[in-house]
Parts: C-alpha cells; sequence; structure tokens
C-alpha cells in the first residue's frame, strides 16, 4: 500500500463511518521484541485535546489486548481497505491469547515510523500514538441509562487517549 506522511490538520475523515462501519486494527506492543497484539475496534474518536491530535479508544479489561495496553505507552490504529472485512472480524472476534490471529487474518506486520508499536503493511491510514490518558468508564457518571445495556458482565472499558504522534495514508486521507 502507498501511504505518505499527512500532517494532524491535513487528515481527511469521515469519523462516524469509520469508527462505526470501517472499523479499525488497535495495536499495542513491541515490533522489535515481537511482543504485540492486535485486535478491531469500532469505538473511539480522533480529535484535539490538550493543545495536541489524539486518537481515543476503548478496551474491555477482559480483552488480551488490554494486557499490552496497560503495559506498553503507545500504540496504533491502522485502516483496512473495505475488502478486508473478514480479516477485521476475525481480528475483533478471536483472542490473541489462543492463536496467531494477525497470521490467520493474512495481514504483514510492519514496523512504525516513531513507536515501537507495530501496524499493518495493508493499511490505508496509520495513526501513532503515544498514550496521555487512561481512566476506567464510572458506570455511575453514565447520565444516558441505555449505556448500561452494553456492560450485561459489568466488564467496564478502559478509555485511552492517545497523542498522535504520526500519521501516514493514502492520497484518500489527505484534505
Amino acid at each position: 500500500m502507498k501511504r505518505e506522511t499527512i500532517e494532524a490538520g491535513d487528515l481527511r475523515l469521515d469519523s462516524v463511518k469509520l469508527w462505526e462501519k470501517r472499523w479499525l486494527l488497535l495495536c499495542s506492543g513491541d515490533y522489535a521484541s515481537g511482543h504485540y497484539n492486535a485486535m478491531t475496534v469500532a469505538w473511539g474518536s480522533v480529535g484535539v485535546m490538550w493543545h495536541k491530535p489524539f486518537a481515543q479508544v476503548v478496551v474491555r479489561p477482559g480483552r488480551y489486548t488490554y494486557d499490552f495496553m496497560e503495559r506498553y505507552p503507545e500504540y496504533t490504529l491502522s485502516v483496512l481497505p473495505e475488502d478486508m472485512r473478514e480479516s477485521m472480524s476475525l481480528m475483533g472476534s478471536k483472542s490473541g491469547r489462543d492463536m496467531n490471529k494477525i497470521e490467520a487474518a493474512g495481514l504483514t506486520v510492519l514496523p512504525s515510523e516513531t513507536v515501537a508499536a507495530p501496524a499493518f503493511d495493508e493499511a490505508e491510514l496509520i495513526l501513532e500514538c503515544r498514550k496521555s490518558y487512561r481512566q476506567p468508564f464510572d458506570p455511575a457518571c453514565f447520565l444516558d441509562e441505555k449505556i448500561e445495556i452494553n456492560y450485561p458482565r459489568k466488564d467496564y472499558h478502559i478509555v485511552y487517549y492517545g497523542e498522535i504522534l504520526n500519521i501516514t495514508g493514502t492520497a484518500d486521507y489527505r484534505a
């Protein structure tokens, strides 16, 4: 995939469609040591916080990727082409504890340009992030009672904000 560097102010996203329909691959860990894991994420955001571009993701504590998010300071978000939906589904439904799901999904891991966490060669867009904030969701703070329906097991997400340090993508993502 031919990607080029994109400045944060030049990034063009249809954020709702991206998160709700396309999904992203979250990867945390260390490429050089071979210790990393990835999962599909469909809830999150991209914007500006504390005067810096950020990408925000949520991970449930029961997910294998949670251990990597807690241990490592950086993560990547990769947007795959729409025709890789089957790979995205596998990455979100299987655990890296039990199998090499990256290999099973037919994905190629590659080193990132600025963070230790890897990304994926098939990606149209890669956001390289360094965590700047984490917080467990507190159900006492839900203002909409319907949110609770997403947590029948009371396994509330941990929210992570990451400063976007580098963006590479195809020309489709440049404003």
